[in-house]
């Protein structure tokens, strides 16, 4: 089964509905992919129309999200990309089965993930991602009563301290590795460019003001029998004991690059390099938000409506938006200075300490390693069934590993998809 659209995008969060639907309202054939069950993103999750005048963003939720409906746009959720099995083509594969979709032009904005880092104690059950728990909570999962510790950094921290704190949990402190003169630094530049944000942040702290919040502190270990009882943080003089039942632990994001490195995009600090345009080194292809340069809503908002003026030919509209697209790189490249991962951590680790949980292959075998393909071969690492999303990002921290250019499935697929994608070659 095939399908073909003039526009294909991948990815439902904002930037990928701002794109599907300005191309779509532009008059082209598009169709819109997403793997979760509804549109929205990371950012949006959980928010429906009913309900998105009480959300955080939810009036651009409610606006973007009603352009969408009346675009004639196919969106197509629950659905995976595998595989590109030749050009202009890709390999779908959702509970029904494998599917083909091909384009004329490609837009990408698969978003971002948050970054771990191994520390001991962080495979304990009780301990998550900050971004975890986030998508947990605004799932439904019950917080009620359970006492919180958020650690990490950047400005996810305090959106997840305080859904915490709306859910019912006692956040007792939130610990940002970055120092207090990097953060005033930033703030006093958000203040003077961007006040909204500022004041988005500053609503986050009011309403987790019974908490602690302390700068430059970070977990040194997680520590309980068969689930979290404490953990110790510390401001690299001296350790505290925190009693708490839940870890929210998250070190900023990394995007997901697997789909435009399979495609052969050129990556250049981490991102995807792309023109005004947006427009990657592959004729056609696209990428917005995350995946160039992690700098938030409004940021993905205005690539993706570039991305899709860009390939209706309107030319004239790009142009218009050129303002805030710098804005938003400018934004981006201040958020990722800001919050850059302090040298200390790369410590945290001790020999025994799980860097691989797919594998469960420790910081002292892969300590013995030279590269990322010898770890590989003799360790398994980042071969599991998470294709390393989560200790890649790690590994590249604590040993300078370069991560590898993509290949299929981009996600574990079923034989048969893959098989159909081989035939298609």
């Amino acid at each position: 089964m095939s399908a073909t659209y003039e526009v294909v995008v991948i990815g439902a969060g904002p930037g990928g509905m701002a794109a599907a639907t300005v191309a779509a309202e532009a008059g082209l054939k598009v169709c819109l992919i997403d793997n979760n069950s509804t549109a929205g993103g990371q950012i949006w999750r959980g928010v429906r129309p009913d309900t998105a005048q009480k959300a955080v963003h939810g009036s651009s939720y409610a606006r973007w999200n009603e352009r969408l409906d009346r675009a004639r746009c196919t969106v197509v959720c629950g659905s995976e990309v595998v595989a590109a099995p030749g050009a202009g083509a890709l390999s779908l594969e959702n509970e029904w089965g494998c599917h083909e979709v091909r384009y004329d032009r490609l837009i990408l904005a698969t978003g971002a993930r948050e970054r771990f880092l191994p520390f001991p104690g962080w495979t304990l059950p009780g301990v998550m991602g900050a971004g975890g728990m986030q998508a947990l909570l605004k799932s439904g999962m019950k917080a009620g009563g359970k006492r919180v510790v958020v650690a990490g950094t950047g400005p996810l921290l305090l959106a997840v301290a305080a859904g915490a704190t709306k859910a019912g949990a006692r956040v007792i402190s939130v610990h940002e590795q970055a120092t207090l003169g990097k953060l005033a630094g930033f703030g006093l530049q958000v203040a003077l460019s961007a006040p909204g944000k500022l004041l988005e942040g500053a609503a986050y702290r009011w309403q987790t003001r019974s908490a602690g919040f302390r700068l430059g502190s970070w977990v040194v270990r997680a520590e309980g029998g068969e689930r979290l009882e404490q953990v110790v943080v510390t401001d690299g003089s001296h350790e505290e004991r925190i009693a708490c039942d839940w870890l929210a632990c998250g070190f900023h994001l990394v995007p997901n690059l697997e789909l435009p490195q399979l495609l052969g995009c050129r990556v250049e600090g981490g991102f995807v390099a792309v023109d005004e345009m947006q427009q990657s080194s592959v004729a056609g292809v696209a990428c917005v938000g995350e995946l160039t340069g992690v700098g938030g809503l409004e940021k993905a908002l205005v690539e993706g409506e570039i991305a899709g003026w860009a390939a209706a030919g309107r030319t004239d509209k790009v142009r218009a938006l050129g303002a805030r697209r710098r804005a938003g790189v400018r934004f981006a490249a201040r958020l990722e200075s800001a919050f850059a991962l302090r040298p200390e951590l790369r410590g945290l680790a001790d020999r025994t300490t799980v860097v691989c949980r797919c594998e469960d292959v420790t910081h002292g075998a892969l300590a013995e390693c030279k590269s990322g393909r010898e770890a590989r071969l003799h360790t398994r690492c980042g071969m599991g069934a998470c294709q390393a999303r989560v200790c890649g990002s790690a590994t590249e921290f604590l040993y300078g590993w370069q991560p590898t250019s993509g290949r299929p499935p981009v996600f574990p697929a079923r034989v048969e998809t893959l098989l159909g994608a081989s035939a298609e070659r």
